[in-house]
């Protein structure tokens, strides 16, 4: 990403209305299946500026890694000892050391330019049973200005996400799009950058907003998330989201 955008995530991340809705989605996933769990073995695979890393370690110990010097220089309160500079292509871990590996808005990246790759090292350092938890920028014609900032390669659809994981080996347990109440918010903004090319906005799109709006923000996906734990989907959104799991005696690269 550019270097402001990690600056902006630094400062705003911990407060902002989508970290916590987004925060709050994956954690009906995983206690979907982890229950209780204080004593996981976690690794965040592209951590930014650590966020996730704090919401993590609910659920044991937690490891990171980023190739980006932005993210140890922007993140060194929430990551101090936990981060390893690396790509998430080639993870400098043992086999079967993990028991969830989490990845949130890593492998869109141009510096990712093979998902297959990455995941074929999530599978290799997750334990038989472990399990990915994955997130993704939904559909290619919600692409914006956004992802240029951030140097997005593409976007995803479920089915896309979903063969990606099985060409791997994965099983895939739970798989929706989110972020789909407020859709009409960034549909309107995209059609406006079409419509005015020329209409430079300033600021990051990671600004946080004024506090009345910022909270009021969080309220449609507390509901996503309240939908989610109750094992339903949503059939459009800005991002989609997956969790799938490791096969015992599976092999990567063979669909199950």
């Amino acid at each position: 990403m550019e270097r402001t955008e990690y600056e902006v995530m630094a400062a705003v991340e911990s407060r902002h209305w989508w970290y916590g809705g987004m925060r709050a989605i994956a954690a009906a996933l995983l206690d979907e299946v982890y229950p209780g769990r204080r004593d996981l073995r976690i690794l965040d695979a592209g951590c930014g500026t650590g966020g996730n890393v704090v919401f993590l370690q609910r659920y044991g110990c937690v490891t990171a890694v980023d190739l980006a010097p932005e993210a140890a220089l922007f993140g060194a309160e929430r990551l101090r000892s936990r981060l390893a500079r690396a790509t998430v292509l080639a993870l400098p871990f043992a086999d079967s050391c993990f028991d969830l590996v989490t990845s949130f808005e890593v492998l869109y990246h141009r510096g990712v330019p093979d998902e297959s790759v990455a995941l074929r090292e999530t599978w290799r350092v997750l334990r038989p049973g472990g399990r990915v938890l994955l997130r993704l920028p939904a559909f290619e014609w919600l692409r914006g200005r956004h992802d240029s900032a951030v140097h997005g390669r593409r976007r995803y659809t479920t089915n896309e996400v979903r063969e990606l994981l099985q060409q791997q080996g994965f099983v895939v347990e739970r798989i929706s799009y989110v972020n789909t109440l407020l859709l009409p918010l960034p549909l309107t903004q995209r059609l406006i950058e079409r419509l005015l090319p020329d209409v430079h906005r300033n600021g990051s799109d990671l600004q946080l907003p004024p506090a009345i709006l910022n909270e009021a923000l969080r309220w449609p996906l507390a509901a996503e998330a309240a939908w989610i734990a109750r094992g339903r989907t949503f059939p459009v959104g800005l991002s989609v989201i997956c969790r799938a799991r490791k096969v015992r005696g599976g092999d990567p690269g063979i669909a199950n």
